[in-house]
């Protein structure tokens, strides 16, 4: 649907860029699709294959969640399970200032970690937002009907 520029932050969340760009260098993220979009929340992807078959992960993160990295529109988190340090390779950028996701207003006191912030394509975001979705998979709900597929990720500069 287009290009996304994403800036990480590396110096507030460390460990979460160096395992995003892990991924992102040794081509995970190509072919993958955002598996789980959200008018008004967010878009998921980068676990899933069209055939949605899960793809095998390296081990789990730490949760880096910090106030001083905020759920805002256009940012970039990790997805993860309830479990605070399950982060694997799904990510989602928020399409809305989703502040009960940080750790000072979640639920569970640890919140889902920022890691960077969308500088190019706002527009391809907004896209992906506005596709038709079903819950025509038993497991996942508010998937794309045609799949939003990323064609490739890549480091740019490198």
């Amino acid at each position: 649907m287009g290009n996304i520029v994403v800036r990480l932050e590396e110096r507030k969340a460390p460990i979460t860029c160096e395992n995003f760009l892990k991924y992102v260098k040794s081509g995970f993220y190509d072919g993958t699709i955002f598996h789980r979009v959200i008018k008004g929340f967010m878009i998921q992807g980068g676990g899933f294959t069209q055939e949605m078959k899960e793809k095998p992960t390296h081990a789990p993160i730490k949760n880096e969640a910090s106030i001083q990295l905020r759920n805002r529109k256009y940012t970039i988190a990790m997805a993860r399970t309830s479990a605070p340090d399950s982060a694997t390779a799904q990510f989602f950028i928020n399409t809305a200032n989703n502040r009960f996701l940080d750790p000072d207003k979640a639920s569970d006191g640890v919140g889902y970690a920022v890691f960077g912030t969308v500088i190019q394509g706002q527009n391809v975001v907004d896209k992906i937002e506005k596709v038709e979705t079903s819950n025509r998979h038993p497991f996942y709900k508010d998937m794309p009907v045609e799949p939003v597929v990323i064609k490739s990720m890549k480091v740019l500069g490198e």
